[in-house]
């Protein structure tokens, strides 16, 4: 990680932990808003206008977080207003690399090899971990935002007219019922699944796991009733942040991360419900198998030879 703007230490999954060995993420940095006119969003300060061709966004493709802004950004239509550059899979000392791996890019707009060397150079003297996704302001040469959520909302309503309207994330009539639904999925779920693969003690990774799989059976319960996604027929944010970990799953956290007393597989309401997001116009562009599985089987923390596997048989993934 970064410390007063220098690395001193090799990437590490675990960034803290609780007083029970569970795992704990740390907070973004970052929390500037781009909007329509310049001024300051929820957080942060102002200055950031909506313009195309001003700011780029860096992700991971198998990072989970950094995935939900990709889709944003494709069903926003903002693909020809925000540039993408994209890491490559496996973790390295210094975390985040940009190289040639197949569907990785180099970094267009100042040629660094790591991540962190763009967090010092918004922030010469950062302090942290050097995340994605990371959206970069061009003009002012410095991070607008680096959390995950923040970056849903921007593509949602920053980009004005330069956005799709006909596509609305955030419905102000299901804002509180989506926050009360992200709020239950993202601990016992899309954090959850991270809580058990990197707890430190049996307790803290049992407590993990138990809420990993009540939360799945909950939303089991939900889709059963023959809905298309969470909220009915209408698409929203809470629609990404769960297909991210839910098309992760069977490939990643069932195994490496022990969530394994069912496959995603084996709950056919949800399954059902993520290859219908899955099929989605440019969502299977987000999905790129090879890195989520190369990538989490980097960390040497969970596996030390850094072996693949070659399963597991995922039928949905076929001709892709």
């Amino acid at each position: 990680m970064l410390v007063d703007g220098k690395w001193t230490a090799d990437w590490h999954p675990v960034q803290q932990a609780d007083a029970k060995g569970g795992f704990v993420r740390q907070i973004s940095s970052f929390r500037n808003f781009v909007t329509v006119d310049g001024l300051a969003g929820p957080t942060g300060e102002g200055g950031f206008a909506a313009e195309a061709g001003r700011y780029h966004l860096y992700v991971g493709l198998i990072c989970p977080w950094a995935s939900r802004t990709l889709m944003a950004r494709s069903l926003k239509g903002l693909e020809d207003v925000i540039s993408v550059s994209v890491v490559e899979p496996t973790m390295t000392e210094q975390g985040w690399r940009f190289g040639d791996y197949p569907g990785a890019t180099a970094d267009p707009l100042h040629g660094v090899t790591h991540l962190h060397e763009l967090y010092t150079r918004a922030d010469p003297r950062f302090t942290g971990r050097a995340t994605v996704p990371v959206l970069w302001d061009k003009e002012r040469q410095t991070i607008v935002n680096n959390e995950s959520a923040d970056i849903l909302r921007i593509f949602n309503t920053g980009f004005g007219t330069l956005a799709r309207s006909d596509v609305d994330l955030y419905p102000a009539d299901l804002a509180a019922d989506i926050d009360a639904l992200n709020a239950e999925i993202y601990p016992r779920l899309n954090n959850g699944v991270y809580r058990a693969g990197f707890a430190t003690t049996q307790g803290a990774y049992e407590e993990a796991f138990h809420q990993v799989f009540g939360m799945l059976d909950d939303l089991e319960a939900r889709l059963a009733d023959g809905r298309v996604y969470l909220f009915g027929d209408r698409f929203t944010e809470a629609d990404i942040r769960l297909f991210v970990t839910l098309v992760r799953f069977d490939a990643a956290y069932h195994g490496l991360f022990k969530c394994n007393l069912r496959r995603l597989a084996d709950y056919a309401a949800v399954q059902a419900y993520m290859l219908r997001v899955l099929a989605l116009p440019g969502i299977r562009a987000t999905v790129n198998m090879d890195h989520i599985k190369r990538g989490y089987y980097s960390l040497k923390a969970l596996n030390p030879n850094c072996i693949v596997p070659v399963g597991p048989d995922l039928p949905w993934l076929a001709g892709h």
